[in-house]
């Protein structure tokens, strides 16, 4: 039984505010060396996928940088399978930008059904978590089945945010609504489907003529296959799975990593999360500075008298003498210079956070204490304050700042 896998990897992942301004949320860094794409990719070459179709949209210039051929998940295999990268293009007929999850596969058909694979995988490439695909697809031979939907228990407030399915004791599907009101059940769909590929065919190529669609999975394809009678099945998974689609989910990710014991465990060698990275030299923590229960990567350097704590710093990140940092998560090459303080902030590459400026605070009174985020190439001036669950746009120089600094809650970008 041969399973072709094909990661959908253009979305642009608006809610993420500044960390999406200038790349795909799949290329997003995370836990200080990957990137967002990368647990998806390891998922597959662990579960002994190797034929593997990467469709990008939205900004896909890091992506493609970060992954090349894909050697660091042993993918770059040539035509005997490995990794593929399509792009939507503008043609004389039936190309076009993507209008929908299901639209992306259609336009890419010719090409997943190449080399007569039995199953279609289709993933999403913007989720955090470990799985191993090679029990649901027994799951799927088993039940006969013509999808199966990878599912978890969620709160009954993120079914109202989520696909959310009612099945018998069988796991047949007998229900599936998207993001409802009212929802049925709080049994949600991960974005992990196995198609027969045949089954797909056809269901693609009918709604590709149906005007009224919305060319989606999980708006249009299910609810029609169960409609028309077809086998859904609902694949439980108990493990851990993060949709990081918003500025906190993405810092409440990241604490995870940093929980007693760590809610999801990067250091399990049974299950290696592979990634593209540079040559660095080891952290420097210098005489005098405190760092508790923080990531740290390669050529970081944390300076006397600094403070570190419940934070992840990427690869080349210097924290100046008498500088704090705590709960934050920091990008490549940022610098927070002396007497800076950070707080409860996410920080892109390439920043330089100014002498005794601050970004970002923890108010507990507050009803929704907020994430502030800074974008890529800021440059914060000394003395600067940045408010609670601010956000500033990507490139702002230091001469770009208000002088009272950015409020709590306040939007800064850039002007035209």
């Amino acid at each position: 039984m041969k399973t072709r896998a094909v990661i959908l990897a253009g979305g642009e992942g608006s809610r993420l505010g500044v960390l999406t301004a200038k790349r795909a949320k799949p290329a997003v860094p995370f836990a200080g060396k990957y990137r967002i794409i990368d647990f998806v990719l390891s998922n597959c070459v662990n579960s002994g996928i190797f034929d593997v179709m990467l469709l990008t949209q939205y900004r896909p210039h890091s992506l493609n940088e970060h992954i090349g051929a894909g050697r660091p998940w042993d993918l770059d295999r040539g035509f005997t399978g490995g990794l593929q990268i399509f792009q939507p293009y503008k043609g004389r007929a039936d190309t076009d930008w993507y209008a929908g999850t299901a639209d992306a596969l259609q336009q890419n058909f010719t090409f997943l059904k190449r080399g007569n694979p039995d199953l279609a995988l289709v993933l999403g490439g913007d989720h955090i978590y470990q799985m191993n695909y090679d029990p649901m697809i027994t799951f799927h031979l088993d039940h006969q089945a013509d999808l199966t939907i990878a599912t978890l228990r969620v709160t009954l407030e993120e079914a109202r945010r989520m696909g959310i399915l009612a099945t018998d004791e069988t796991y047949r599907v007998r229900e599936f609504v998207e993001k409802p009101k009212d929802p049925p059940s709080t049994l949600a769909s991960m974005g992990i489907y196995i198609f027969n590929l045949g089954v797909l065919d056809r269901l693609l190529l009918e709604d590709a003529k149906r005007r009224d669609s919305q060319h989606d999975f999980g708006k249009d394809i299910i609810p029609r296959m169960l409609s028309l009678g077809l086998r859904v099945f609902a694949y439980p998974y108990n493990g851990y799975w993060v949709d990081v689609g918003t500025l906190d989910s993405y810092w409440r990710a990241h604490m995870d990593l940093l929980h007693h014991p760590p809610r999801f465990d990067l250091n399990d060698r049974s299950w290696i999360v592979h990634t593209k990275s540079d040559e660095r030299p080891p952290a420097l923590i210098q005489d005098g500075a405190v760092v508790k229960d923080s990531l740290i990567t390669d050529g970081s350097i944390i300076a006397p008298g600094a403070r570190v704590e419940r934070s992840v710093l990427s690869p080349g990140v210097y924290v100046g003498p008498e500088a704090v940092v705590l709960d934050s998560v920091l990008f490549t090459d940022c610098s927070v210079e002396a007497g800076a303080r950070v707080e409860r902030a996410i920080v892109d590459k390439f920043v330089t956070i100014g002498h005794r400026a601050q970004v970002g605070r923890y108010d507990p009174s507050a009803h929704d204490p907020g994430i502030t985020a800074i974008g890529k190439n800021v440059q914060i001036p000394n003395n600067t304050l940045i408010g609670r669950a601010a956000q500033v746009g990507a490139d702002i120089q230091a001469e770009a700042f208000p002088r009272e600094g950015v409020a709590d809650g306040q939007v800064l970008e850039r002007k035209a």
